[in-house]
């Protein structure tokens, strides 16, 4: 119970936290979102940018304040503003001529309060009393000096109730509010010390931790501490939010002035939005949420929200535990704010930044779906290479194979029917066409695992076809990257070009283009080297098996008509040999090179893989035997080991979809 109340008491610091933050967002976005006219004079222009840059650095310095600061920050700042607030409340009740009037007419007509009398007066004795206990507590005084700040604030109060001269109550209620601003200048000074060494402390460990851990360590501390993306997606949706119901108030009562209720009905029908006013009202809603750089990273917060519940849905209908699928949270928003970067959305015009919102979505829609296949390849290769039998196993992760198949298709058509070919539109098409195959590599890969795992012979070509099968398409990829930057390349020169964009092109050619193809072709130098050594070692078979009496050391598995020698003397299958070579070129048991030399073939007694001794085999015999029906591999000889040195070729990984769908725009 008491963990629980205290897990609780944690998570409303948090929010509080978070919230106390927010504030600094809105302001510094309204200071770089406002404009002033030059026709000040240099002298105010100097003036207007010395205020604005000094209302961003105060209010990026709370932003990073901690916790502890805080709130002392945001306790002076309410005590502050309350005794702002009960010193205008006493000028304005003192001075103004006709204050029950005012105050009839302030209520928008409703008698709530008699118009005489001293109920009035009443009220505005407990609001003045509320705001100075408040004062109080939050300046944390003396039961002496706590007294006397509540009698200033109340003396202009029992000047009114006493009806003295209009010129004497000014007075009054103008000593009491220099009083009370005295009173918060000495607990300001007071706290000036306080100030200091808390500003000291921050700049110390600030230091120290990026002398110790570098700068990057010192950002993620500082990005995590302060719990920035929960600030952005919270400054985000409230100002969404709050323009929404501005747009929808306006919108009611521009509807009532026009006479457009002519009956009950349609009165009833004029508080409700029809479908070209709601599609405006979010048009303008989304055209706001990203005007700014401030704002376009409240919406990268949001996408990474949706994103980050949308991975882990999905690794949970497929079942997958890897703790790297689990980035689509971090990647989704950092490839939507490189594309709003690289595409100026927040200096575009309203009509052409809803236009280019779109179509990045659209980039990013298929880099999720690029994503979301990186997340499945992996376990329906394992499902079908360990032959795992559960039906219902297999079907989650079809369903989502077959979803990344479709909704590409579907993609495409829908935007060939509506826009006409450019740049955008050929990206668009061409990561669809990309995913699609890549799609149909992986089932086609997952569908011979499959067959061999039903089938009771060896099928010594497996591993070849699954090569084969996934070199074409990494071909097929490199050949789309290839594409893409030609396409980026137009785009940059012909269209709009900017530094970021050049930028991610060079990301774009090193990653998806350079590495693909040197990864690629050192994956088919290693497969020949490993082929030819293979063929270049003795074979044993026939007595010669039956007399070691061992297994393979790689699979496990007992020998059905031949083995290979490495120059070492151990043995293995060739198959299982051939896919060990694949990785490294040393032998699996006592890790020396295997190589062979024509001239110098030792072909003196060897040693088996349990330290005996058995005769040498002729090297002349050297045809490759079937091995024996119904002799199945152990699981782990059955991974396509090839395919994991030729994955590492494939386009479209979590950590290559930014610069590929950014070379692509």
């Amino acid at each position: 119970m008491a963990s629980t109340q205290a897990r609780i008491g944690q998570q409303a610091l948090a929010v509080l936290d978070v919230a106390l933050r927010v504030p600094c967002i809105f302001i510094i976005d309204a200071i770089f979102n406002s404009y002033f006219g030059p026709g000040s004079g240099w002298a105010g222009a100097i003036g207007k940018v010395l205020v604005r840059a000094m209302g961003v650095l105060i209010s990026t310095a709370v932003l990073l304040l901690s916790q502890k600061a805080l709130f002392k920050f945001y306790t002076l700042f309410f005590a502050v503003l309350l005794g702002l607030a009960a010193a205008l409340i006493n000028y304005y009740a003192t001075s103004h001529i006709d204050f029950y009037s005012a105050y009839y007419k302030a209520v928008l007509g409703f008698r709530l309060l008699p118009k005489n009398g001293p109920t009035l007066w009443l009220g505005m004795a407990a609001v003045q009393l509320v705001f100075g206990v408040g004062y109080v507590f939050l300046l944390n005084l003396h039961s002496v000096f706590a007294a006397l700040v509540v009698l200033d604030i109340m003396i202009p109060l029992w000047a009114l109730m006493i009806e003295l001269p209009a010129d004497i109550r000014q007075v009054v209620a103008v000593f009491s509010g220099l009083a009370l601003a005295l009173n918060t200048a000495v607990c300001l000074a007071m706290r000036l010390k306080w100030f200091y060494y808390s500003c000291r402390y921050v700049y110390l460990l600030v230091r120290h931790m990026y002398r110790i851990y570098g700068l990057q360590l010192l950002l993620e501390d500082t990005w995590k501490r302060i719990r920035f993306p929960d600030v952005l997606r919270v400054f985000w949706l409230t100002r969404v939010t709050a323009q929404a119901m501005i747009l929808v108030y306006v919108v009611r009562a521009v509807r009532r002035e026009g006479g457009d209720a002519t009956d009950g009905s349609s009165d009833s029908q004029g508080y409700l939005l029809n479908w070209d006013v709601f599609w405006d009202v979010t048009s303008n809603l989304i055209i706001s949420g990203c005007d700014s750089t401030l704002t376009v990273l409240g919406m990268s917060a949001v996408i990474s929200s949706v994103a980050h519940y949308l991975g882990l849905s999905i690794l949970a209908f497929i079942g997958s535990t890897e703790e790297e699928d689990k980035r689509l949270g971090f990647v989704a928003p950092v490839l939507f704010f490189i594309l709003a970067l690289q595409t100026g959305l927040s200096s575009l015009k309203p009509d052409e930044r809803l236009v280019r919102l779109s179509r990045n979505m659209c980039l990013l829609l298929t880099a999720i779906l690029h994503f979301i296949h990186g997340m499945t390849d992996p376990v329906l290769m394992s499902l079908s290479a360990s032959h795992v039998s559960s039906f219902r196993r297999h079907v989650p992760v079809l369903l989502v194979s077959v979803a990344l198949f479709v909704l590409p298709v579907v993609l495409s058509y829908t935007l060939w029917n509506h826009y006409i070919l450019n740049t955008w539109l050929f990206a668009v098409t061409a990561f669809c066409v990309e995913l699609c195959l890549k799609v149909l590599v992986s089932l086609t890969v997952y569908s011979l695992f499959m067959v061999d795992g039903f089938s009771n012979v060896l099928w010594e070509k497996l591993d070849d076809y699954v090569y084969y099968v996934r070199s074409t398409g990494n071909i097929i990829e490199f050949l789309f990257g290839v594409i893409m930057f030609g396409n980026g390349a137009y785009t940059m020169m012909f269209e709009s070009g900017s530094k970021i964009r050049a930028c991610m092109m060079c990301l774009h050619a090193y990653f998806n283009i350079y590495l693909q193809a040197k990864n690629g072709w050192k994956t088919f130098i290693n497969r020949r080297t490993a082929v030819k050594k293979i063929n270049s070692l003795p074979e044993m078979r026939g007595d010669q098996l039956r007399d070691i009496e061992d297994v393979c050391a790689i699979c496990y598995q007992e020998f059905a008509t031949s083995a290979r020698i490495t120059p070492c003397h151990h043995y293995f299958h060739a198959l299982c040999l051939r896919k060990w070579l694949y990785i490294q070129d040393t032998c699996p048991m006592c890790h020396q090179r295997v190589y062979i030399e024509e001239d110098s073939r030792d072909r003196t007694a060897f040693s088996n893989n349990n330290g005996g001794y058995a005769a040498p085999q002729d090297a002349a015999a050297a045809a490759p035997p079937a091995l024996r029906e119904g002799q199945r591999r152990h699981p782990a000889a059955e991974l396509p080991v090839e395919g994991a040195a030729a994955g590492a070729q494939a386009a479209g990984g979590p950590g290559e979809l930014e610069q590929r769908t950014a070379g692509g725009q």
